[in-house]
């Protein structure tokens, strides 16, 4: 499988101005909107990012003072576990969407990074569990499972206004000439 110019891996079919394939067909975008799924994701986002925002304060907070170990440890490991929520959920967004559970053509980039993300995520409960890096270098690496998940994040936030682009472009009346 090829990776097309357009910024979308194995991406086909009908083209908007300026030649980028839209994010949904027109049957893509009934299964979204109809998958319980998509309302979860809504939910889970935000959710995610309140919980990212806490605790990279508990984070910075700890690395400047020392203090409040614990509330920063503890908060890393909620903003995981939401993180491996979103990700069970959203693939099965995916597969109600698309019909695969990754790397579907319209999220190939995101799906690559966010296994990036979840590898530091994870790599933050294996430090934590074995002690293998202290409380400084585990904090350390959380910022940067943290800087990860900002990136992958923007992508995310990049698709969903690409795709209201999109609708506010359908639905638009189309400007034929008279005859």
């Amino acid at each position: 499988m090829g990776i097309e110019t357009d910024g979308f891996a194995g991406s086909s079919g009908p083209r908007h101005s300026g030649g980028r394939t839209p994010l949904y067909t027109a049957e893509q975008r009934k299964r979204r909107d109809a998958s319980g799924w998509t309302l979860v994701q809504g939910i889970l986002a935000p959710l995610q990012f309140l919980v990212f925002l806490v605790s990279l304060a508990l984070v910075l907070r700890f690395l400047a003072t020392g203090e409040g170990h614990l509330a920063a440890t503890v908060s890393v490991v909620v903003k995981t576990l939401v993180l491996y929520t979103i990700m069970v959920t959203g693939c099965l967004w995916e597969k109600d969407v698309y019909g695969v559970y990754l790397f579907a053509p319209a999220f190939y980039w995101e799906d690559v990074f966010s296994m990036a993300v979840l590898a530091l995520h994870t790599a933050y409960l294996v430090a934590l569990a074995t002690g293998w890096i202290d409380a400084r270098g585990q904090m350390l690496l959380a910022l940067a499972a943290y800087a990860t998940y900002v990136v992958n994040a923007t992508q995310f936030i990049l698709k969903l206004r690409a795709a209201r682009l999109d609708a506010a472009r359908d639905a638009m009346p189309s400007t034929g000439a008279a005859t």
